[in-house]
């Protein structure tokens, strides 16, 4: 009994519901992981030639490289993948982790085109709350040559200053919002789940507590040391408020990936970065 309830809440976890809705409902095809590769799919693509085609300084700063895109390489460089296919492994990986998300939970495989638009719009309005408490909490005195409003951004710059470096940020917001998705909240929260279940045979409620928290203060950390090449780094400047806001935000998105699934969330995430790097490059110049 105890066996089966366990493996049925880590299979809700892996299947990213843990809402049951209305079969067949907008908000039931939605959470499916086909779903989250059709959604996310124009995005990762977007990252990949952006990442490409964008030859600036700012496109290639510690400050706003995708950290987690660049953990993915790292371990397939470290495996022995040659370098030509080092850069296309991140996205074949998102791609095969939720197809198999998709086969082990047994739910239908048809997809409705006409969602894609209403899931954008889901995604904007999920992400409007972090904008409002991003202004909240990081509303500072202005410095010389910055505004009084700073919104932090994943990993994108907090002030584009030239057209260039804004599309720059607006790439590696993107490819922030789905590869940091992928390796704290899909890969990070399951394997902490695992861990504090199984091994240290917590119960089920504190050790999906713990792995959110935890996850959460990684997920934020990690915006401010970097850890890339087996070496350290300063990352973005710290403060209390963007270290607290961060946090915050890991613990919404792991709620918002347990209800929504993967897609739904890393397109929440993708798009606050755009919507808070568009407000800053607006603040910043004014």
């Amino acid at each position: 009994m105890a066996s089966k309830g366990s493996n049925g809440r880590r299979r809700r976890i892996g299947s990213s519901q843990l809402l049951n809705f209305a079969k067949d409902s907008y908000l039931e095809r939605t959470s499916r992981p086909i779903y989250a590769i059709l959604f996310l799919l124009p995005l990762v693509i977007f990252y990949e030639i952006g990442t490409v085609l964008i030859n600036t300084d700012t496109l290639n700063q510690s400050q706003v490289r995708v950290v987690a895109f660049v953990w993915l390489q790292e371990l397939f460089r470290y495996l022995g993948f040659q370098e030509q296919v080092v850069w296309i492994i991140p996205p074949l990986v998102v791609v095969m982790v939720l197809l198999g998300l998709q086969i082990a939970s047994n739910k239908p495989w048809a997809i409705y085109p006409a969602d894609l638009i209403p899931m954008a719009g889901e995604c904007i309005l999920l992400a409007a709350p972090l904008v409002v408490l991003s202004l909240l909490l990081n509303t500072q005195p202005p410095t010389q040559n910055q505004s009084a409003t700073h919104i932090p951004v994943s990993l994108a710059m907090a002030s584009a200053t030239t057209p260039s470096s804004l599309l720059a940020s607006i790439v590696t917001g993107i490819g922030a919002g789905i590869y940091e998705e992928l390796v704290f909240r899909l890969i990070l929260i399951c394997l902490l789940v695992i861990i504090f279940q199984d091994l240290l045979r917590a119960p089920y409620t504190n050790a999906l507590v713990m792995a959110i928290v935890i996850s959460a203060a990684l997920f934020s950390a990690h915006h401010h040391i970097l850890f890339v090449g087996g070496r350290l780094g300063v990352g973005l400047p710290f403060t209390w408020a963007e270290f607290g806001f961060r946090t915050i935000a890991g613990v919404y998105f792991a709620i918002l990936f347990a209800i929504r699934g993967f897609g739904i969330t890393a397109g929440t995430h993708a798009f606050y970065d755009i919507i808070a790097t568009i407000l800053n490059w607006f603040f910043y110049n004014g």
